[in-house]
């Protein structure tokens, strides 16, 4: 696509026009890093406050997230949904099954909702999730909601682009917590224990504070988290949950907060690995005998 095109596609997002976002979406999917020369994409008039969701698979991130757009919606605030569905490590093909999970929202005006596939990341994002979170900051929503693929303890890329970091517990898991805690529960900024009116939950709450003044009595630069009790079936907790994070934007300066060199370095890193991946690819598949292998590799 040419570059008048993209610039089109720029306009028309800046203009609230769905399918201009939505179209460029797909071209920053396609196209990749090169867009980034478009000043509006390197340089968005407006940063959105990012929360990323994430924890371990079944712990109900999405029917949370369901919650919090409902409380967001109540207060005329505009949501993006970025959702990273696991990809087949031979299609690289996801189900997105995040569209229906959110299906209530789909007609409201002031939702948008883009399901992504992981295509083989380990860290919980893909490398065009950097580049959909610039062309959201230029349509204007005021919250952009990134839920991971469900992650472990290397799986960490969230940190990199979230202004604030919610993970998602369950009470079932109280014996992973150990072994989560050398990477997710690092990160957080809250701890939300979904499911919490199920058996046994204020002992993994006890459980889970311990390990955090352990983690600081041993580290005290880590986070002080805060830990709250939802039951997303229900919409128990959800508003204290979006009262909280609404509160903690207050203090932050978003714009500056997204051009930090942490985070650019993060985005950099993301997009030369989709480049190299990219082609890597183009060369394998030149490959049709022995002979273009070896050649392949006579002069490196």
């Amino acid at each position: 696509m040419s570059d008048d095109k993209i610039r089109k596609l720029i306009k028309k997002t800046q203009n609230k026009e769905i399918a201009g976002l939505s179209q460029l979406l797909t071209q920053l999917d396609r196209h990749g890093p090169k867009l980034l020369t478009h000043k509006s994409l390197s340089h968005p008039p407006h940063h959105s406050y990012r929360i990323g969701i994430t924890g371990p698979p079944g712990a109900g991130k999405s029917t949370l997230i369901n919650q919090l757009i409902t409380e967001f919606r109540k207060n005329n605030l505009t949501v993006a949904v970025i959702a990273i569905d696991p990809s087949s490590p031979f299609s690289k093909g996801a189900i997105l099954g995040d569209r229906i999970r959110y299906l209530q929202h789909y007609q409201d005006k002031g939702v948008f909702i883009r399901s992504l596939g992981s295509r083989g990341s380990l860290g919980g994002l893909c490398a065009s999730a950097y580049l959909m979170l610039r062309a959201l900051d230029n349509y204007g929503f005021d919250i952009t909601i990134i839920e991971t693929v469900g992650v472990g303890q290397s799986e960490l890329d969230i940190v990199h682009v979230a202004d604030e970091i919610a993970v998602v517990l369950v009470p079932e898991s109280g014996d992973s917590i150990q072994a989560m805690k050398a990477g997710l529960l690092e990160i957080s900024d809250l701890y939300i224990v979904n499911k919490s009116d199920r058996p046994g939950a204020e002992g993994f709450i006890n459980e889970l504070k311990a390990s955090l003044e352990l983690g600081l009595a041993y580290n005290p630069e880590l986070k002080k988290s805060k830990i709250l009790k939802t039951t997303a079936t229900t919409g128990d907790g959800a508003l204290e949950l979006a009262e909280e994070l609404t509160q903690r934007k207050q203090s932050l300066d978003l714009e500056k907060l997204h051009k930090t060199a942490p985070r650019l370095q993060a985005e950099a890193r993301a997009l030369l690995k989709l480049q190299l991946e990219q082609n890597i690819l183009k060369q394998s598949e030149k490959i049709k005998s022995v002979e273009d292998l070896i050649n392949l590799f006579k002069n490196s």
